[in-house]
């Protein structure tokens, strides 16, 4: 049988679509020249591949199987047909897709798109939100470079450990528990919390550490980002517990405290996670560069805590 691989992207277009005029657009074809590249899958693989449900078309279950795989092999045949040359980046034209926790976006996004911009005027940054649920994106090659505290574990997704940073409490200036005493887990666990968590979780390695001291917290609220938690806390008397770096970035604006954590909590770790397709893309290898390099400087701890109340964003 003879191969044709544009039946190989035309495949992986309707997969991605579920749609033969959504595949057209994306392959920049006609709508009837991609029906009719639907008919060859179809008689080539001896499966109907989208069928119609209503006014929807829905893949079969053949195709949901070979869909990924589908994906990888044309990204393999356009990565060994594509011409190599070096990376030029005053004329690199591209846009990538960073799905990275909302306080790294605050504290290295800054760094990272100065750097890019710096060196390459035409490349743009698309920073999307995480998901409260596990999602796809990495695999199927719609988000390029993602960063938080989770290390995938997908053997065809790379992660790389890039920074650490230690755990802070984080409460109003005034608070109680900032009246220059020192802080003990006891004090620390009389007090109200608030908990930052995209799925709503109110419990945490903090109550698993309190535990061993046989403590425990009440949690009155959750919220799904850190920013959101500190203006929650500016008004009030509750305390958070979030990463030491993302607590100085942010919690200076909001006239917050932060407070070494009398807890023997493990740092909070940053995975810098990218799908093993991109290894050898010159462009995106750049790119991984800049974001390793910005997240090293903004999320690493300073220095080991005093125990010290102080205002957000002094050395401590």
């Amino acid at each position: 049988m003879q191969l044709d691989l544009n039946l190989l992207a035309a495949l992986d277009a309707l997969l991605e679509e579920g749609s033969v005029a959504g595949a057209a657009d994306r392959l920049h074809v006609t709508a009837p020249a991609m029906s009719r590249g639907l008919g060859r899958i179809r008689r080539t693989t001896g499966d109907q591949i989208l069928v119609r449900t209503g006014r929807t078309m829905t893949p079969t279950p053949y195709a949901l199987a070979v869909r990924e795989q589908v994906h990888d092999l044309l990204a393999q045949v356009r990565g060994v047909l594509a011409p190599s040359r070096a990376l030029d980046l005053d004329t690199l034209d591209r846009t990538f897709t960073l799905r990275w926790h909302d306080a790294l976006v605050v504290s290295a996004g800054p760094v990272l798109l100065g750097s890019v911009r710096e060196q390459a005027p035409g490349v743009r940054l698309r920073f999307i939100a995480e998901s409260s649920i596990d999602t796809p994106e990495l695999r199927r090659g719609e988000v390029d470079l993602a960063a938080n505290a989770d290390r995938p574990a997908a053997p065809e997704i790379r992660a790389e450990r890039v920074a650490e940073t230690r755990h802070v409490a984080v409460v109003r200036q005034g608070h109680p528990l900032a009246d220059g005493e020192t802080l003990t887990a006891a004090r620390y666990a009389d007090a109200e919390h608030l908990t930052v968590s995209r799925r709503g979780t109110m419990r945490n390695l903090v109550d698993d550490e309190l535990a061993r001291g046989d403590l425990t917290r009440r949690v009155v609220a959750s919220v799904p980002t850190e920013r959101a938690a500190f203006e929650v806390v500016r008004g009030c008397d509750l305390v958070i517990t979030v990463p030491e770096s993302s607590a100085r970035t942010a919690a200076s604006d909001f006239g917050l405290v932060l407070l070494a954590l009398p807890l023997d909590l493990p740092p909070a770790a940053v995975y810098l996670s990218w799908h093993q397709r991109y290894d050898t893309d010159p462009a995106h290898a750049w790119l991984r560069d800049l974001a390793r390099n910005a997240l090293a400087e903004t999320m690493t701890s300073p220095g080991p805590p005093d125990g010290d109340a102080g205002p957000a964003g002094a050395p401590s």
